[in-house]
């Protein structure tokens, strides 16, 4: 408030005196910012005049809270495409908070002051404005616990002295990956957008799809004393629950793969099957590179 005071009373003067009050700058928040404790969070902005955007500004912000003297926090903005322009900022609590822009080019200065509603993340990431949640990543993380369990104990059955001590040496080696935040979102990421791929082109999964891919599933598990008893461990209810949901989407992903090689067979009606498989999983690794790319999605 104290800040859009001092800006009015700025423009008053400026009326007053005659001078130009700069350019007619639109500024919109095209990332939201949200607050962690003692983190720096990111956030971008849109600047666009005549609904045109504006490149090579010089761009810095003072965070004030609206309702809460907790001080200002100046953060210098970096310039990014199309017109936007990202910065970090550590914010001492979540609220209402004003953010005072200024933004300068070729000797000519404008500011401008927004509202920001500062709220806790629902979440680790958002994909077309669906949150990737801590409880995603945490079962994605349980999922490639599972596997590797299950490889040890297949390692156990099929190995013996000195191939075993390397086979599980190799998957001890392993374990770290099942802490990298990065890979697990990778994985929830690559699932979620050919599921989108697949609504968009009309598919849907019918119950009895999604019940005969989970029972496959709980078969393929029920083999592996490990991964029955890591499941009991988790809650077995609680496990296949969010099982099911993962295997929606997992049959709608496998639909567009279906799409994929039929349309292989069809162009190439005198190739082999292995080829016909390599250049479907080619198309489809393409596919979901521009499917990525098409979505809106914002990693915290």
């Amino acid at each position: 408030m104290k800040t859009r005071i001092i800006f009015s009373l700025l423009l008053l003067i400026a009326l007053i005196t005659g001078c130009s009050s700069g350019p007619d700058y639109k500024v919109t928040v095209t990332k939201d910012l949200y607050f962690v404790k003692d983190t720096a969070m990111p956030f971008e902005i849109k600047v666009t005049e005549n609904n045109k955007a504006v490149k090579g500004l010089d761009v810095s912000a003072q965070l004030s809270m609206t309702n809460m003297d907790h001080g200002s926090y100046n953060v210098k903005l970096v310039e990014g495409k199309n017109g936007t322009y990202s910065g970090k900022v550590n914010l001492p609590m979540g609220g209402k908070y004003e953010a005072a822009f200024t933004l300068e080019k070729d000797g000519k200065k404008a500011e401008k002051v927004i509202d920001l509603n500062v709220t806790k993340p629902k979440g680790v990431a958002i994909i077309n404005g669906e949150w990737i949640t801590n409880e995603d990543v945490s079962f994605y993380k349980f999922i490639n616990q599972l596997q590797l369990e299950i490889n040890r104990e297949s390692s156990q059955k099929k190995y013996t002295g000195k191939k075993l001590e390397e086979e599980l040496a190799y998957l001890d080696s392993q374990e770290k990956t099942l802490e990298d935040k990065n890979q697990l979102l990778t994985q929830i990421i690559r699932l979620r957008a050919m599921a989108l791929l697949a609504d968009e082109k009309g598919h849907k999964a019918a119950e009895t799809e999604v019940d005969a891919a989970l029972l496959k599933a709980r078969e393929q598990y029920n083999q592996f004393e490990s991964a029955k008893k890591l499941i009991n461990e988790y809650g077995a209810d609680k496990f296949w629950a969010t099982e099911k949901q993962q295997y929606r989407m997992i049959v709608m992903s496998q639909k567009v793969q279906k799409d994929l090689i039929e349309k292989v067979k069809k162009e190439n009606p005198k190739a082999g099957e292995q080829e016909i498989y390599y250049q479907a999983q080619k198309e489809y690794e393409e596919l979901l590179v521009s499917q990525v790319n098409s979505l809106k999605i914002e990693i915290l």
